[in-house]
């Protein structure tokens, strides 16, 4: 008998323990959201900055070439993500390391880019439209990754993987115009879809079921390309790109 009630009283605490936590959790979600969507410096996901100068001409040309006045702002936006995404050839192998490379008014210029650069336009075009967007920075893996790519890099992890946060309809939706739809169709894999409200982040699968991309770490949300910190993990991971004799292997170009 004593062994039961200690039981009961044991998975009584237990009850009480699981409905705090969950308590708990729920209101730090409650938290975060509010944080989210009553931040007190909301402002920069809308300001032009040194690298997304979603001010500049090349860049409110785009965006004059790509919407219509009679659109509404998701309309708007996401002709904007198609246009990024199958208007710039993706193209890994021309990595700039100037800081003035990184500017949205320069990769616009372009014909290709990488996935920072894309992600970038997409958050210039944005804000140029009066829609708060920010930088989202991850390492995933590439199971499909170019040969040429893997062996200048030494690894099939691509490190700061960029993609966009759009500000919609009250809520962060993720979207990444990195993968052109021709480049998508050559190696086989689906291209990624944007419909302003759900997160489209990348393709973790081909159509025939083998990995495509897969998930490692994200740095997080940035108002602006976060440079210094994109470099410093790019020096941790590829240090051989690095060396004077061998800093244009993966033509990491400085003029």
């Amino acid at each position: 008998m004593n062994f039961h009630l200690n039981f009961m009283q044991f998975y009584t605490i237990l009850q009480t323990i699981l409905i705090f936590s969950s308590f708990f959790c729920f209101i730090l979600f409650l938290y975060t959201q509010f944080m989210t969507l009553y931040d007190t410096d909301f402002d920069k996901y809308l300001q032009p900055n040194f690298f997304t100068d979603s001010q500049h001409e090349g860049i409110t040309d785009f965006v004059s070439q790509h919407t219509q006045s009679s659109q509404n702002e998701l309309a708007k936006v996401l002709s904007l993500y198609y246009a990024v995404r199958d208007g710039f050839w993706y193209n890994p192998n021309q990595i700039r390391i100037r800081e003035e490379d990184f500017r949205a008014s320069v990769q616009v210029a372009r014909s290709e880019g990488h996935c920072i650069d894309k992600a970038n336009i997409l958050a210039a075009c944005a804000r140029a439209i009066g829609v708060p967007s920010r930088l989202g920075f991850a390492n995933v893996t590439n199971h499909i990754a170019t040969e040429k790519v893997e062996k200048s890099l030494g690894t099939n992890v691509l490190v700061f993987h960029g993609y966009t946060e759009l500000f919609l309809n009250g809520k962060w939706v993720k979207a990444t115009p990195a993968f052109n739809e021709k480049l998508c169709k050559k190696i086989g894999v689906q291209p990624l879809d944007f419909d302003g409200e759900n997160d489209s982040i990348f393709q973790q699968y081909s159509p025939s079921g083998d990995k495509f991309m897969e998930y490692l770490h994200d740095y997080g949300q940035f108002a602006e390309l976060p440079f210094a910190l994109m470099m410093s993990e790019w020096k941790r991971f590829y240090p051989h790109l690095f060396l004077p004799t061998k800093q244009h292997e993966l033509s990491l170009v400085s003029n």
